[in-house]
């Protein structure tokens, strides 16, 4: 194997990175762009996607530390280094459960500050007092103008997200630490924000209306996460590391890794970005594993998702305008704002001022719908593996009966609260587990000349054409793929083809019958 190099594996620090002789993507080409270009920026990405350590970059930039970024972009660019005083926020330092927490965090963090700076009069609840005093000071004491930085600002309402109450009081807490930088524009010299979600009645973006939100700016979509060419060119020895454990080319380890944790898109311009700290991790371990779905829990997206009509097959691809992408959270009336800057869809195409959104990658699909499962069946699919395995080597034999059978008792197993028995519930219920028991393509509602078939599992060899009906009959749903001619545009393929039609029992809650043709 190559010699291994230090892969900075939960490393957030960009000083710690460069005196550890770490890997580091070189990002400060986009760093130097951004901080000449302006001054007031806001940048939403999903969590673990490298965020902190963009910001603890700009933190060492404006520090002046000329000598952590030898060998990088910015040393060619950067002709006057200067050194700030740089207050630097944190606000994913704990998890916040209650307002007397947040206010204890945001003492630590301004008590921090305040030990460089000193302290003011104000009282220990005036946040926002403090955070003006400590500007006033620290603009005072070194004559420059003062750098703000605010990593995840938005981590203590995100957390009391499922208590409305709860939430509009940290909320309320939030607006008096973030409302000073407004009246401080002649002491600033530069201001970043980086959160997950955008929240209009902070004051943070109602009065700061000179922000530059840079989320879906083309020239900054790659400045978090990695792009196949930095991949090949500044991580080409941990790749090729990988390849010798998977025993397989370069190019394949490649394919496999781009399956896996790429896909994400943040504008219509934007190159394919890799998730950094999926990629990292699976390059350390040389394993593919499902590593940043593995730090967090959809629980709340199932929660959003159940207050909309949005189904989870939907999420293979459905559409949206621009404006869905800038609705603050709290007043969207659709799940795509939280969907997309939570990382769990992203932009897959562009075209007419329309965008579809998808699963960025294969991580995402199968660990979000694992997690989707259990509000929908009652229970927890793969907790049932001996199920999915003999599901799937029952499909993959082309026993199309046993695979119902087996089906037709998971039906029947699901309690009858579980969720609204109507067909669309049968149907998401087919696609989760399915997609959850392999790795084949699964597509419900696919279109054809003369209409949709209800579902459609393709393997390597076989395409399986699906018509479901509630309380009708088989022969009802096998006759409607021929009528409509679902399966032609198959049969002229190299696999082949099988149609299946079932009918659903509602009073019995599972497959009543199926009839199968080739």
């Amino acid at each position: 194997m190559l010699l291994e190099r230090f892969l900075p594996i939960g490393i957030q620090t960009f000083e710690d990175i460069r005196d550890r002789n770490a890997v580091y993507v070189d990002k400060t080409d986009l760093v130097y762009r951004m901080v000449k270009s302006g001054k007031y920026y806001f940048l939403s990405r999903p969590r673990r996607f490298g965020k902190s350590l963009l910001v603890s970059t700009l933190r060492s930039y404006f520090e002046g530390r000329k000598d952590l970024f030898e060998g990088l972009a910015i040393e060619q660019l950067e002709k006057d280094w200067m050194q700030y005083p740089v207050l630097h926020f944190s606000l994913s330092l704990m998890r916040i459960t209650s307002v007397d927490e947040l206010g204890s965090m945001l003492d630590y963090l301004l008590r921090d500050m305040e030990q460089i700076y000193g302290r003011g009069n104000a009282t220990d609840e005036a946040y926002g007092l403090r955070m003006a005093n400590l500007v006033n000071r620290a603009y005072a004491q070194t004559g420059q103008k003062v750098v703000l930085l605010f990593d995840e600002y938005d981590a203590p309402i995100l957390d009391t997200m499922h208590d409305e109450k709860l939430m509009e009081s940290v909320r309320q807490k939030l607006r008096q630490f973030y409302s000073p930088i407004k009246d401080l524009d002649s002491k600033l010299q530069f201001v970043f924000i980086t959160g997950i979600s955008k929240f209009s009645q902070l004051s943070i973006f109602s009065e700061l209306n000179n922000l530059t939100t840079i989320t879906m700016n083309s020239e900054y979509a790659a400045i978090c996460g990695f792009t196949r060419d930095e991949i090949v060119t500044q991580l080409a020895p941990e790749v090729e590391n990988l390849a010798k454990a998977m025993n397989v080319s370069v190019n394949t380890a490649l394919s496999r890794i781009k399956r896996k944790y790429d896909g994400y898109h943040f504008c219509e311009l934007s190159p394919d970005i890799y998730n950094p700290f999926s990629l990292l991790n699976c390059l350390s371990e040389k394993k593919l594993r499902n590593y940043w779905f593995s730090t967090g829990t959809p629980t709340h997206l199932t929660k959003v998702l159940s207050q909309y009509t949005l189904r989870p097959e939907e999420l293979e691809g459905f559409t949206a305008s621009e404006m869905d992408f800038y609705v603050p959270v709290e007043h969207a009336e659709t799940p795509i704002p939280v969907l997309y800057q939570s990382g769990y869809v992203t932009i897959k195409s562009f075209r007419s001022g329309i965008y579809t959104l998808g699963f960025p990658n294969e991580e995402v699909r199968v660990s979000f719908l694992k997690g989707l499962a259990p509000y929908y069946t009652g229970q927890t699919i793969t907790g049932n593996n001996s199920f999915l395995i003999r599901l799937m080597t029952s499909l993959n034999d082309g026993d199309v009966d046993k695979a119902l059978t087996l089906l037709r008792s998971f039906y029947s197993s699901i309690p009858y609260n579980a969720e609204k028995q109507d067909e669309d519930h049968y149907k998401t219920i087919f696609y989760l587990i399915f997609t959850l028991a392999s790795e084949y393509s699964v597509r419900t509602e696919q279109c054809s000349a003369a209409g949709r078939c209800d579902a459609l599992i393709e393997t390597d060899d076989t395409i399986y054409v699906f018509e479901f009906k509630l309380d009708g009959t088989a022969e009802e749903a096998l006759k409607q793929i021929d009528d409509k001619g679902y399966a032609i545009q198959y049969e002229a393929g190299n696999k082949k083809v099988v149609k299946v039609g079932v009918n659903f029992e509602n009073d019995k809650r599972t497959i009543e019958r199926w009839v199968v043709a080739e």
